[in-house]
């Protein structure tokens, strides 16, 4: 622990510039008591005599007082240089952005986010990571993360949420499936078929609470964190899901065609959005990222 101030230094520096306690007061307009006090408790901190006071003389360093203002100055200059660097960061569009997405958004746009922000700020770097739900909130709240692009599902009040789109949730069939001919497919004719489940927080609550919705109690017969083993899965006709996500193409991994149909019923709205954590001041990076995002999406609709 810092047994000094940054005030005490430089104070200690404007009494050795201007000779006296008195001058240095009267130009930093503090009283001569509080510069005496805060020399005295310095020297008393640093084990050392700084100057040497001679009786309405002012004063003068000490031979230990040289060095030690050598090197108050040296620390000054690097603390003037450290605040100029965070001011800069603090109002510039430049620098780097710790940008976290939900596994299953991170493919369908994190990459052109990225690129169409790079494009018009191209001092501006990223650094990614993908994750659960969980794991982006640890991030944010650590202060690792300055954003997490994720569905908004039990978020909690720690947080800033900046809605982006909404998108409704789909059901996923096999490509040769009976109901496949249908325009849009009622949850209730599923009822008794197996069901694969995207099983990673909080698509498993989000998408159980659909089904619970329609009255019914899904029977799993594959579970999977992966949106695409669960696309594979299905592909290969061992069951249904329901997804938000869409990737382009309705093939799986494997080239089975797949189905893609509406909910004739009509489900909750899967909700993106940017989080960041409140108690953390917003840089002109964070809300200029921020403010992309909202136009990119509304560009690309919903």
């Amino acid at each position: 622990m810092l047994r000094y101030t940054l005030r005490q230094i430089e104070y200690a520096v404007a009494i050795s510039d201007h000779g006296s306690v008195a001058a240095a007061s009267a130009r930093l307009n503090v009283a001569q008591p509080t510069l005496s006090a805060a020399l005295a408790k310095l020297e008393q901190q640093m084990g050392l005599q700084i100057f040497i006071r001679r009786h309405a003389q002012g004063v003068s360093p000490s031979p230990a007082g040289l060095r030690f203002l050598s090197e108050a100055r040296n620390l000054l200059s690097h603390a003037q240089d450290f605040q100029r660097g965070m001011t800069a960061a603090g109002t510039a569009v430049e620098g780097e952005l710790s940008l976290a997405s939900f596994a299953t958004i991170a493919p369908a746009f994190v990459p052109a986010l990225i690129k169409g922000f790079m494009s018009k700020h191209p001092k501006v770097g990223f650094r990614l990571a993908e994750g659960t739900q969980d794991e982006l909130f640890a991030g944010l709240r650590s202060g690792i993360t300055d954003l997490a692009l994720l569905y908004a599902v039990d978020m909690t009040s720690e947080f800033n949420v900046t809605p982006l789109a909404s998108f409704t949730p789909h059901v996923l069939l096999p490509g040769d499936h009976r109901l496949a001919r249908l325009k849009r497919v009622p949850l209730t004719a599923l009822r008794d078929e197996p069901f694969v489940l995207l099983d990673i927080a909080p698509s498993r609550t989000y998408f159980t609470r659909i089904l619970e919705s329609a009255g019914m109690t899904p029977r799993i017969a594959f579970a999977s964190p992966s949106l695409e083993v669960v696309r594979g899965l299905v592909g290969q006709g061992l069951g249904w899901s329901i997804l938000v996500t869409r990737p382009f193409g309705d093939h799986a991994h494997d080239g089975e065609a797949l189905a893609v149909r509406p909910i004739a019923d009509g489900a909750e709205r899967g909700v993106i959005a940017l989080a960041s954590l409140k108690q953390m001041r917003k840089t002109t990076l964070v809300s200029a990222f921020e403010s992309y995002c909202m136009h990119h999406f509304r560009a690309i609709g919903s």
